[in-house]
């Protein structure tokens, strides 16, 4: 199916009531999976998506790659951890994201089911991030420089804590990381109510669902707090709209000050991972792509690089 472009403005209308209704603090747990999986159909696979569920890490997980890259497929991979405040969000909701990235990258995009909270709080999903990406390292034959950590919003945090955790305990560093709104401090409170997609009060659900009985001190909770010099190159996007622009913005300072190769980029008019609609929209898919983009160069093995 081929991806059609609704008008922002028209998106925006459409979108606010569904994410009002789905993500909101009073909804048990479940309703709010069962009913993100359920939009997710709205989010169509890009034409010759192959997508082979496997385990990784212990966990299930989808191996997604373009028949169109054939032969000619990336050596590298994209370990793609999905957003949702660490209670929501499976492989479906993302899985179109993930397609996405596949075509453009042409690289296989390996997306995870981690454990999600309260059932599974922290450090859980945490733990198995870091075992899918020693398996891809481990068993199916990946160097740690051929793989990029991507993820949005919970996902682009757990990104940040797992690379941080794989360089001080494995001394693997990561090709890249890709962070679409990445959620870096579930302790800061937000300064704004709501935006688009996002509220304060299932914002504050989410952390304390995830922080469990632990210790929001632990920087692998809290990964804007960690160690970050030592990490590969680091692309934020984030939309000046959203409740967690804020903490990005401090995430690419101090990146920066810590010696990181950081680019940000900024939409205006977009929302809260307004990626996962690239299908519908067309400066969503705009976005994605300039993702995909840097994701893909990230992951050249040295030899290719040289040739351009």
């Amino acid at each position: 199916m081929r991806d059609i472009n609704i008008p922002l403005p028209i998106a925006r209308t459409l979108l606010s009531p569904i994410f009002r209704v789905t993500l909101n603090a009073r909804l048990p747990w479940q309703v709010q999976r069962v009913l993100l999986d359920i939009g997710s159909r709205a989010q169509f696979l890009p034409s010759g998506t192959i997508v082979h569920p496997l385990r990784l890490g212990g966990r299930p997980a989808e191996r997604i790659t373009a028949r169109s890259a054939g032969p000619n497929l990336n050596a590298g991979a994209v370990l793609y951890l999905h957003g949702g405040g660490y209670a929501v969000g499976s492989l479906a909701t993302h899985r179109s994201l993930a397609a996405r990235l596949a075509h453009e990258t042409g690289c296989a995009v390996y997306v995870l089911d981690y454990r999600l909270a309260p059932e599974h709080p922290y450090p859980a999903g945490l733990e198995d991030a870091e075992s899918a990406f020693l398996e891809l390292t481990g068993s199916i034959g990946y160097r740690p420089e051929q793989i990029a950590l991507s993820g949005d919003s919970a996902g682009g945090g757990l990104s940040l804590a797992t690379a941080q955790r794989l360089i001080a305990e494995h001394g693997y560093t990561p090709a890249a990381l890709g962070l679409i709104a990445p959620w870096v401090d579930p302790n800061q409170v937000p300064d704004k109510f709501r935006d688009l997609v996002i509220n304060r009060p299932w914002s504050r659900a989410c952390a304390a669902a995830y922080l469990g009985t632990g210790d929001g001190t632990d920087t692998g909770y809290a990964p804007l707090h960690g160690e970050l010099r030592g990490l590969p190159p680091t692309y934020v996007q984030v939309d000046v709209s959203e409740l967690l622009h804020t903490q990005c913005a401090d995430l690419v300072t101090a990146l920066r000050a810590a010696g990181v190769h950081t680019w940000l980029a900024e939409s205006k008019g977009l929302w809260h991972v307004a990626q996962l609609q690239a299908a519908l929209v067309g400066p969503a898919a705009a976005a994605l792509t300039e993702l995909a983009v840097f994701l893909r160069e990230a992951v050249q093995p040295v030899a290719m690089r040289d040739l351009g």
